[in-house]
């Protein structure tokens, strides 16, 4: 690639460049550190246990049971109460009910669109007790009867509206020590997973459950169930603020570079080559990434927002993968294989096959919540044991890419320590023209890797957290700050505007640092100028077979 900005970009302006993008790259993760909160809130809550005297336990005949508020349902204090024995009510005839947000301070709050998405998971307080034992042997099956309700601040209180019902089956995991085998105490009950709503566009939301028993079969045999909690997971609204402020920076600013980078391109008078058409692509896919379209679930309910989010994330890995393989391969590859496509194709199917991987997944899980946010692909052993599996994989994927990445790297290097011994015959002028840019590749192929490295990590973290709720490890904690959120994702604005500034084609030629006073400045410019302009760039440095 001849004639690019970082070849020819004196070392002054070179480095007011790397100190300005040093400076806003710090400022991302200083926003994430100071003034985001943190990205996500948890809402322990406690179901009230509402007794539905009709025991109309069949799904379609239930209706909204009301924690608290106008028409609050007649609820029961716990299962222990002398009011079950005496009305000999059953399994069927309570709804556990929790209406969000609670209260806070004895003031009503209500949910804010901010919030974005509502993942919802149950736990369940399971109390040993020989007389009504937990089937210790065989994971027991749940029938979840559940709908899911909602309304406004300008409707009635009673005026709740279905958004969601469905009848599910859930395995209950329990466990209790030796130790604590004795009537009262609880069982460590794994989390079972509720629902998952892509956007909170209501202020207020009911929850109903039912475990009914059915004669006919063993479903909802747990034992003795003593509570149950509903465990609310949100997207923090001061978080989501923050996220939508940056995106609606970078946009225009990733785009303005792009448009400037491609009409550099285009008044080369050629024909584009394979990195300069990669770098475009790339630029194109973070500015559909960048696009601050999530503006509108604040007048618009766009449940399917959670989806549309995961699509383009998973285009821009995709195409960050694929680039990093390109970019490293043409300065690593001879004359004839440079500048083809087909020839990285191992390669890039493998990422292509990887991300369609990734895709089915989530067309599978968020997809299918679309039409009933009450499906989990965690539910069943089998689906459970299936996306852990897919997960570790995944991590497994990344790593192996990325020492994929790091040898590639090594081979650029050795090769240009190999070639170095061809400077000796050079010119002092042209020895030390080729060094600084040596110098200048080697510190972008390390820029590179640690931006692949935090690629990697956030990608893992991001698929473990995501997954804690769901394969129910209560104890598993997964710091996964607001910091590193908007740093890594402003590393990445600020890598591909630097790619795309760097790499763009240069309207000077081969000049030396004009800027400084150096007596011999103009005659190195004249020299420099004249050098034949195929032998000149660091591509073709690498890349040639012979010594110049």
């Amino acid at each position: 690639m001849a004639g690019v900005v970082l070849e020819t970009l004196s070392n002054k302006k070179l480095l007011i460049l790397s100190f300005s993008l040093a400076i806003i790259l710090t400022v991302f993760f200083l926003i994430g550190g100071i003034v985001a909160p943190s990205p996500n809130s948890v809402m322990d809550t406690l179901t009230v246990k509402c007794y539905d005297k009709d025991n109309g336990w069949h799904l379609n005949n239930m209706k909204p049971f009301t924690p608290r508020g106008k028409d609050s349902c007649k609820y029961i204090d716990s299962f222990n109460d002398e009011e079950i024995e005496l009305k000999k009510i059953d399994a069927n005839e309570i709804v556990f009910s929790q209406l969000l947000p609670l209260p806070k301070e004895g003031i009503d709050l209500d949910m804010s669109r901010w919030f974005q998405n509502l993942i919802a998971v149950m736990d369940v307080n399971v109390e040993y007790d020989e007389d009504n034992p937990y089937p210790e042997n065989n994971k027991p099956e749940m029938l979840i009867e559940a709908k899911l309700f909602y309304r406004d601040k300008e409707d009635d209180e009673s005026d709740w509206k279905l958004l969601a019902e469905s009848s599910e089956q859930r395995t209950l995991d329990c466990t209790i020590e030796p130790e604590r085998r004795r009537k009262g105490n609880l069982y460590t009950c794994e989390l079972i997973s509720l629902f998952e709503l892509g956007s909170v566009h209501y202020d207020y939301y009911l929850i109903n459950i039912r475990l009914p028993i059915d004669p006919r079969n063993t479903m909802n045999r747990i034992g003795k169930l003593a509570d149950m909690h509903v465990i609310a997971i949100f997207q923090n609204g001061g978080f989501t603020k923050v996220w939508f402020s940056m995106k609606t920076v970078l946009f225009p600013m990733v785009l303005v570079v792009l448009v400037w980078f491609w009409r550099r391109v285009q008044t080369q008078g050629r024909s584009t080559n394979l990195t300069e058409r990669t770098i475009f692509a790339l630029g194109i896919i973070l500015s559909i990434m960048n696009c601050p379209i999530e503006w509108l679930t604040l007048a618009v309910n766009m449940p399917y927002m959670m989806l549309l989010n995961d699509i383009r994330d998973g285009a821009f890995y995709a195409m960050l993968l694929s680039f990093w393989i390109i970019f490293v391969g043409e300065h690593m590859m001879d004359q004839v294989d440079r500048n083809r496509l087909m020839a990285y194709w191992k390669h890039l199917t493998v990422v292509i096959l990887g991300c369609l991987a990734l895709f089915i997944f989530e067309m599978c899980e968020r997809g299918r919540q679309l039409v009933n946010p009450f499906f989990s692909i965690w539910s069943s052993e089998i689906g459970g044991a299936a996306a852990f599996g897919f997960i570790i994989t995944a991590g497994i994927a990344a790593c192996i890419y990325f020492l994929f990445l790091c040898y590639l790297v090594f081979r650029v290097f050795r090769n240009i320590s190999l070639k170095r011994t061809s400077l000796l015959h050079m010119s002092t002028l042209r020895r030390k023209y080729y060094s600084g840019l040596i110098f200048r590749f080697k510190f972008l192929m390390i820029v590179t890797l640690l931006c692949a490295a935090l690629t990697v990590i956030f990608f893992i973290i991001g698929q473990l957290s995501e997954g804690q709720w769901k394969w129910g490890d209560i104890d598993v904690s997964l710091e996964y700050t607001s910091a590193f959120l908007t740093g890594v994702y402003g590393m990445w604005n600020v890598y591909v505007i630097a790619i795309l500034c760097l790499y763009a084609p240069s309207h000077k030629k081969f000049t030396t640092e004009t800027d400084d006073t150096d007596t011999n400045s103009r005659e190195e410019e004249v020299q420099l100028t004249q050098l034949p302009s195929e032998a000149s760039t660091l591509t073709s440095f690498i890349t040639k077979q012979s010594a110049d």
